[in-house]
């Protein structure tokens, strides 16, 4: 591969936002073994992975695409593919469908219609009503949208089951409510950015402290949430104990955000909440696999 078609293909999948996928993935893995009652075969596995990785990468690059302008005025945007103009906008939305279409057409294969229309509802939903609608016009886009971050765990269990149940709504709750607190911190250090682009965070449209008072008003609903797993018999003591501590470590960071009121401790809990997010699926994972022995 030529120098300059390996830059095509790089600034092609940078528009995907690579570095956000394994999360998407992750969050959609246990579903698949708590909704069937036990793991589906690996390919099935794979292949409804493939299908949710794709419905996320077309939702970002269609993001991309229609917020090309306000990522060319923040600072930690505007040396992304389209502001920086190694990509026209003309193939990242043509790119955007492609990869739309492909997301339909492989859930349609392997899970029929319910998978399919989830899997579209999702790309829809973070493209119109968060992208377009939404997050210009409205300071409470982090938890609306959060509903568009969260769609992972519902395209999975409608894929196992034909239907949402009990454990696609509860993982879907995990990061629903993760979303606002985890969107927030970034918000507080980057406030100047946002204002530059004419974006209402919360921060700049109620204040900082009142936007910290929220997020530890989210951490701490997020306990019974994650909570709920085990209260239901999904999952386990082994989940159980990991989520306990989690939430401990992650309502820590949102009182500190309280108390030190800086760049820091809003960065540092930006941190904690990607950790926080990772531990907590990855115990589900191990629970799960424990379970099977």
């Amino acid at each position: 591969m030529s120098t300059t078609t390996f830059e095509t293909a790089r600034n092609f999948l940078d528009l995907t936002k690579p570095r956000l996928l394994p999360m998407v993935l992750f969050t959609g893995l246990p579903v698949m073994g708590m909704a069937a009652g036990g793991w589906p075969s690996a390919g099935f596995v794979a292949l409804t992975l493939l299908g949710i990785a794709l419905a996320a990468s077309s939702a970002n690059t269609l993001n991309a695409y229609i917020e090309r302008d306000i990522d060319s005025v923040m600072e930690r945007t505007r040396e992304r593919p389209l502001p920086a103009g190694r990509i026209s906008p003309r193939a990242a939305l043509v790119f955007g469908l492609v990869l739309a279409l492909s997301s339909t057409a492989l859930l349609y294969a392997i899970s029929g219609v319910p998978a399919a229309g989830v899997g579209v509802a999702s790309i829809l939903f973070y493209v119109f009503v968060y992208t377009v609608w939404l997050k210009p016009r409205s300071a409470w886009n982090a938890v609306i949208g959060g509903a568009a971050g969260a769609a992972a765990p519902l395209i999975a269990d409608v894929a196992v089951n034909g239907q949402i149940g009990p454990a696609g709504l509860l993982l879907f709750g995990v990061v629903f409510f993760w979303q606002p607190p985890h969107v927030w911190a970034i918000a507080l250090y980057r406030k100047a950015d946002y204002e530059a682009a004419g974006i209402p965070m919360l921060p700049s449209v109620i204040g900082d402290q009142p936007t910290r008072w929220r997020m530890l008003w989210y951490t701490l609903g997020l306990v019974p949430v994650t909570l709920a797993p085990v209260a239901l018999g999904l999952l386990g003591m082994v989940y159980g104990a990991v989520a306990l501590a989690m939430n401990a470590w992650f309502v820590w960071s949102a009182v500190r955000v309280l108390q030190l009121r800086d760049d820091e401790s809003a960065q540092a809990m930006f941190r904690v909440s990607l950790a926080y997010l990772f531990a907590l699926f990855l115990a589900m994972l191990v629970d799960l696999s424990w379970a099977s022995l």
